[in-house]
This record gives C-alpha cells, sequence and structure tokens, in this order.
C-alpha cells in the first residue's frame, strides 16, 4: 500500500529507486558472461521480493522472460535504459560548486545516463563567470529564471545543509521535478517533485562499521 501513495507518472518511487540496482547488478553479469537470468535468481541476489521484481520486470521488459530460462541480460539491460529514457539526455543543473561540486561538474559519465549537467550556480561572487568542467557558474539569483527558461527538470545539490532547502525551494519554484541531494538533510518538497538523497556520512560509517566487524570476526 506504501507505494500506491507515492507514484509518479504511474510508477511507485519506490520502483523508479528499485530500477538502477537492477541496472548496475545486470551490467555486472553482463561483464561476468551470464547470457539469461530469471527475476527469482535477481531477487534472491539482491535480496528483494521476487512478486515485486517480477512485476517491475513485467512492466519495462519488452520481451517477457521465458519459463526455466528468464531474461536475455543484454535485452533487459536495453529494457531499463529505454524505461529510464538514458538516450534522450535530460538536462540538469548544480547548485554548490565545492569540492564536490566540483567533482561532479568535471565527470563525464553522467551523458551515459540520459543526463547532462549544462550549467551550476552559486552564491560565492569569486566563482561566479567562471567555468569547471566546461559549465558556466552562473548567481544564486538566476536560479529560478534560468530553470523555467530552458525547461530544467533536474537538480543536483551539493551546498551545505543550512543552505539546502533554501535552495531545494529555488529549485521547486523553477520548475525541477527531480532532486540529487547530497546534503545530509531532510528536504520539505510538494508531492510532485522526486528526492534521491545520497548521505555519504551514513555509507561511510557503514562501510567503517562493516571493516571494524570483519576484523573482529578475524581475530576469532
Amino acid at each position: 500500500m506504501e507505494e500506491k501513495k507515492h507514484m509518479v507518472g504511474g510508477i511507485s518511487r519506490k520502483t523508479l529507486e528499485r530500477l538502477p540496482v537492477y541496472h548496475h547488478y545486470l551490467e555486472q553479469k553482463n561483464r561476468e558472461g551470464t547470457e539469461t537470468i530469471s527475476s527469482p535468481a535477481i531477487a534472491l541476489d539482491l535480496k528483494l521480493n521476487e512478486v515485486q521484481v517480477r512485476k517491475d520486470l513485467a512492466m519495462l521488459a519488452r520481451t517477457a522472460g521465458k519459463p526455466k530460462m528468464g531474461y536475455l541480460v543484454k535485452d533487459l539491460i536495453g529494457d531499463i535504459e529505454e524505461f529510464l529514457g538514458f538516450h534522450n539526455a535530460n538536462q540538469a543543473v548544480l547548485v554548490g560548486v565545492g569540492h564536490l561540486g566540483k567533482a561532479l561538474l568535471s565527470y563525464k559519465g553522467f551523458e551515459q545516463y540520459g543526463i547532462e549537467i549544462v550549467m551550476a550556480f552559486d552564491s560565492d561572487g569569486r566563482k561566479v563567470d567562471t567555468k569547471v568542467g566546461g559549465k558556466m557558474i552562473l548567481p544564486l539569483e538566476k536560479l529560478e529564471n534560468l530553470c523555467r527558461r530552458m525547461n530544467i527538470h533536474i537538480g543536483i545539490i551539493t551546498v551545505p545543509k543550512d543552505s539546502a532547502q533554501e535552495v531545494c525551494n529555488r529549485l521547486v519554484n523553477g520548475g525541477v521535478k527531480a532532486i540529487w541531494n547530497f546534503a545530509p538533510i531532510h528536504l520539505s518538497v510538494p508531492d510532485h517533485v522526486l528526492v534521491q538523497n545520497e548521505n555519504m556520512a551514513v555509507s561511510l560509517a557503514a562501510l567503517s562499521k562493516y571493516l571494524y566487524e570483519a576484523d573482529k570476526e578475524g581475530r576469532k
């Protein structure tokens, strides 16, 4: 029932969050030489509900999985990429040109996933009118107007947490419908806006905990 409460274009947000997980997993399987795979095998490996995986794949796969054989891995990768629009570049803007922001602006791999960062914004006047990764840095006060004029639907937030909600509000006012948030704070957004959080501190803490537990096991 929870998934039905949060729909985007008839697709639950939870499903949208699972699709990149499937894609990453299938690409790994493809590199390993796996040619076919079943939804139960995917569910088992990813520790997901088998019924949910089957529904997700049935929604996007152009060719139905065959009994005992499953799906062709390469075809399923292509279906997910087509469904997510990897080949139809969506323009995005980035707000906050610190160390992380600069790294993301300089990264060349987003285009393969259908995302093109076209410009960035910062409140620091010393950074305005400079370029990072070939992208122009513009003053924050121009954010809403330019997002509306250019029909930008994706915003990337790489500002400190104290500024993140204000930046988020500006992006929403500018017509942005999806936000990739790197600030360690929960953002309040309207129901029609999707937020994907990247909490690096929590991820690093989880890695540290894993190493600690593994070290304890090794000492036994």
